[in-house]
Order: C-alpha cells, then structure tokens, then sequence
C-alpha cells in the first residue's frame, strides 16, 4: 500500500494515542450502562482533541459526544466501549487464563477508539482545507443487549445528521453486510399462590409452572415462525430454591428476534398469546415487562459503494511474521468449523491456509452464516448509515469468548483498528468532497422510509436502566 492520502496520514499521526486509549479502556472493562470509566477515558480523550463535549446525553451518564466544526453537512462516527461479563482474560496468551471479571470479548475498546480516531482525524482535515461542515462522534455505550442506540436515537441525537459511519472488529475485511435480525427482550414475571407442596399442594398456583408452559409452548412455535427469526429464554427468577414450597413467583426473560420490525412485531404478538395463556393454563396472573429492543439494519446501497471504493484503494492490514505466529497460537485452539464459518460468513470460498486475512473481501457476495442484533440497526433507521469490517485477530476467531478477548491488546488488534480508522476517515471525507454522493444515499434512505417507515421498538414508558458508578 502507498500511503497518498492525507486523511490516512492523519489518521498514523494518532497512532500512539489511540492505541494507549484501546488498551486502558481494555483494562478496564466494564458491562452495560456502567461503562463509567471507559465514559471518563473517551470524555478525556476528545477534550485533548478540542471538540466540544456532551456527556450524559439521552439521559445516559455513560454516552458522550464530541463535535468539530460548524454547519452542514453532518457526518456521525460511532464508536463503543462496553463489555461482556465474565470474558476477562489474560491479554496476549493463546491458552485460556480467565480474570474472573468483565472482557472485551467482541472488540469493543478497539471499536471506541478506532471511531474517534477517524473522527479526530477528520476534523483535522476539515480544518486544513477549510471545508464547511461537522464531524460528531457519538460515544455509545452498551451495545451488548442494552439498546443504548435505541434510546439515542429516540432522544432526537440524530435528528439533523446526514450520514452515519461505523465499523466492528471481525476475522476478515470487508464493508458490513447490511443484515441484522431485528430484537426486544421481554420479561414475563408470573404470579401465583404459594402453599406447601406435600400437605396442600391443591392451594397452590406454581408461577414456575406457568414459566415451564410458556417455554414449552414457545419451542412448539419454533417450527411455525420464519427461518432466520429466534426466541431465547433465561430465567431470571425461578420461584426460590425450596422445592417443598409450591412456586409464588416467577421470571422468565424471552429475546425475541426477527428478520425485520414488522416481523418483529408480529412474533412478539404471539409470544405474548403464549404468555397469556401459560396463565390461564395455571391460574396465575402474568406481567410483561420490555427490557430493550433494537431494530434490524437498513442498508444504504450508496454509502456501500463508496465505503467498498475507499476500502479497495487501501487494502487490507499490513500484518507481519510476529502477528502470523501469534495467530496461527490462537487458531491451534479452534475447530476447522470455526475458520469455516468466517469465510461462510463473508460469502466466500474457506482457506484453511491463512492465520490473518490479507485480502479486502469485494462487495458482492452471498453470506451463508448466522446473523446476530445491533443497535447500530435504529441508527441506520434514522440515518443513511454504512458500516466496515476490518481484520483484528485470527481467522476462525469466534467472538463472545476467551479467544477473542486474548487478542484485544496485540499489535495485530492495534493494526486493524488503526486500518479500520483509515476506512471511515477516508469514507468521510469523501462525503464532505461529493455533496452529490451524499445526497444520493440521502435520496435512497428517505425513499426506503417512504416504504417502511420507522417504528422504534422501544416503548415510550421504557428508560435507560441507569446503574450507578461502582464505589
């Protein structure tokens, strides 16, 4: 790659910076809604960066937003920081060593910090070439089942952005397939009658019961809902653990998904049925409680193409021998299923040949892998919105595991994330010098509205479940 772009020269020149901000927000992970200092560490950050700062926006202590320049176009880079529980690992060791903790086991730190970095950047550029409009960075908090975007976007912070740019750690390179399942978590809290369970089992009405019905009944529906839609279920509170006491109370918590909202909202509607009539079958009264909810991706055709052409022009990461080594340590540890799947879900053909990828995958291609959720899906509801790839750990490297969360500290996470800045600052600024593209993919999202218009899968009763900053 020969480095002919200014807006990638930016982007190095902040390559110490943000690599140490990867790796203290790695070292200090934290779950959704608590990310308070990781909050601090992006807050820090963009205030050395001279933006001008909101903390607390949405009603979320943990979300920021720094801002560069004035007037339109708007351009939003989103960036993440939160956690997973239980993934803490010993960083750069290919065996699992657990902390016992929080872990970035899906690359967050990485994503937070490579999203300001292009945003940093860009700012700069707009600054030297005395180009009109605004760089935004939205510090997001809480990605992982807290809907954090959910809540933003219903707020209206996004409300006079014209495009919005991400990315996300992954195995391979590529602009983001525009798909994602459409998701709410609900809770179903059944009440009963307690008694005792051998001399008056008769007085009882078992909320456990009534939660062991609703399962069964929603596993039965399995078989008569669409393909690609998912319900799973983890009870929160089971009733107590004395088994001799017939079951007062009870909480099961279903996460419902579907390939679109309006299919979401179909299949929430017989999930409730369920629930209503687990009640009936056990005499129990049943509440319904909306936890969070996240709506599927829309594309934006044209925001893809330009992101694809920016991506092309630079290339994959420039990975090294050290980086292969270490690589090939953590894929000792996989299954030949799990290299399989990386490929299968990129839409391309499988080598079992190669520890990093080398390649920028073209944008037409059939994926055959699962799909996950993402807030990042009401963004693009709100907003024309495109997302990257880009290459931070080894092929075959499965996230939400110890494997992954290994990896989030290595020079070849930090040569990915600083790739993956290059792709959105690039993106960028390409927005900024072809007002026409911009409009276009404007033009494809307001008709795409037109079509399906948005309908945000948060009630409006429901708020940011606020947890305070740890002692």
């Amino acid at each position: 790659m020969q480095n002919t772009d200014r807006i990638w020269d930016l982007v190095e020149d902040r390559r110490e910076a943000y690599r140490g901000l990867a790796d203290r927000v790695y070292d200090s992970p934290e779950i959704a809604y608590t990310e308070y200092a990781s909050a601090d560490l992006h807050e820090e950050q963009l205030k050395a960066e001279g933006a001008k700062v909101s903390r607390g926006v949405a009603g979320i202590p943990t979300a920021v937003v720094g801002e560069w320049g004035s007037g339109g176009p708007v351009i939003a880079i989103l960036g993440e920081y939160d956690a997973l529980p239980e993934l803490g690992q010993e960083p750069g060791v290919a065996e699992p060593r657990p902390t016992g903790g929080p872990g970035h086991g899906c690359g967050h730190n990485l994503l937070g910090s490579a999203a300001m970095m292009a945003a940093t950047a860009l700012a700069d550029w707009l600054k030297e070439t005395g180009t009109p409009g605004t760089v935004r960075y939205y510090g997001c908090p809480a990605e992982e089942g807290g809907a954090a975007k959910t809540f933003m976007v219903r707020a209206g912070l996004f409300d006079d952005v014209d495009a919005a740019i991400s990315w996300h750690p992954a195995t391979l390179n590529g602009v983001s397939e525009p798909h994602s399942l459409a998701n709410t978590r609900i809770d179903y809290t059944f009440h009963g009658r307690a008694s005792h369970a051998a001399a008056a089992p008769e007085l009882g009405r078992s909320a456990l019961d009534a939660v062991e019905l609703m399962n069964i009944a929603v596993n039965y529906m399995r078989e008569h809902m669409p393909d690609d839609a998912r319900v799973h279920y983890a009870y929160l509170d089971a009733g107590g653990v004395a088994p001799n006491v017939v079951q007062a109370k009870a909480t099961v918590r279903q996460l419902v998904r579907a390939r679109d909202l309006p299919g979401l909202r179909e299949l929430i509607a017989r999930v409730d049925k369920i629930a209503n009539g687990a009640a009936l079958m056990t005499e129990t009264r049943v509440e319904r409680k909306v936890v969070s909810g996240v709506s599927n991706i829309m594309g934006n055709r044209v925001l893809e193409e330009l992101m694809q052409a920016e991506f092309d022009r630079l290339g994959a990461p420039d990975f090294d021998a050290d980086d292969r080594a270490f690589a090939e340590e953590i894929r000792k540890t996989l299954t030949p299923e799990h290299i399989t799947q990386s490929f299968r879900r990129f839409g391309i053909t499988p080598r079992a040949d190669m520890p990093l990828a080398d390649f920028v995958v073209p944008l037409e291609r059939q994926p055959t892998g699962g799909e996950g959720s993402t807030d990042v899906g009401d963004v693009s509801w709100a907003v024309p919105t495109v997302q990257a790839r880009v290459a931070t750990c080894a092929v075959g490297t499965p996230f939400h595991t110890w494997q992954l969360t290994a990896q989030g500290k290595s020079p070849m996470a930090h040569k990915g994330m600083e790739h993956a800045a290059k792709v959105m600052a690039a993106t960028g600024k390409a927005l900024f010098a072809k007002p026409d593209v911009l409009a276009a993919a404007i033009a494809e999202h307001a008709a795409k509205m037109k079509e399906t218009p948005y309908v945000c899968p948060m009630p409006d009763e429901v708020q940011p479940p606020i947890r305070p900053r740890a002692a």
